[in-house]
């Protein structure tokens, strides 16, 4: 396996997205071979030993993409807000491991919500410079 940037084998790995990761290797949290990283720092998961906080870290996680009907009434989000029992498209997914909505319906609203743990696909289908049309 090629070698890639700390912050996105951190972010495969579940530990955040890349940008709070660059924030843990920023503070000095992160070692690659008993070396504390810097930002910018590649590496090999396959060849080096990666830290964080002194545990080595778990291996990426499998992409996971799931296209999801949303019926009415249902948040469109993976957990509501405390004391708040009504039903996210979370609680219609029986598949274990951390995914969320690519963007969201009203929750009056029905159809298509993409979910996935990909945060560059994501990133791909809702930042306004790639220009997908949302309907």
């Amino acid at each position: 396996m090629p070698a890639e940037r700390l912050q996105k084998i951190l972010a495969q790995a579940g530990y955040g997205s890349r940008r709070s990761c660059e924030e843990l290797i920023t503070l000095g949290r992160v070692r690659v071979n008993r070396q504390i990283a810097s930002l910018g720092q590649k590496a090999d998961p396959a060849s080096d030993k990666i830290t964080l906080d002194g545990r080595p870290i778990s291996a990426a996680e499998p992409m996971i993409y799931i296209a999801l009907h949303k019926p009415r009434n249902v948040l469109s989000t993976v957990e509501a807000e405390k004391g708040d029992g009504r039903k996210t498209v979370r609680d219609l997914v029986d598949i274990a491991g951390s995914f969320y909505p690519v963007g969201r319906l009203d929750y009056e609203s029905e159809g298509l919500v993409l979910m996935t743990n990909d945060g560059e696909l994501t990133n791909q289908l809702t930042h306004p410079r790639y220009g997908h049309e949302k309907e």
